[in-house]
């Protein structure tokens, strides 16, 4: 079985977005919410999952989360809105 990458947006709660990549989206969102997870997150919790996408290979993960990285505030808005998103990821 092929190993799955995911980029995601954090929704957090001053209501700022964080972007950020994993191999296992259910594990990190659980490590945000723990304080395990990104220095960003720590002090902005909790956090909301707000949109991901599915990537075959980390490579792409990488460039797409550096992509969306690169965003304003507004296009990843309009990107969380874009897609009526699924939390069923197995």
């Amino acid at each position: 079985m092929k190993k799955e990458y995911f980029v995601y947006l954090l929704r957090c709660a001053d209501d700022t977005l964080y972007c950020g990549y994993t191999d296992n989206l259910i594990n990190r969102l659980q490590c945000h919410n723990a304080k395990k997870g990104a220095k960003y997150t720590k002090s902005r919790l909790p956090v909301t999952l707000a949109y991901f996408e599915r990537q075959n290979s980390k490579s792409d993960a990488l460039k797409r989360e550096h992509a969306i990285k690169k965003m304003s505030r507004q296009e990843k808005l309009a990107l969380i809105n874009s897609k009526q998103m699924s939390i069923n990821i197995f």
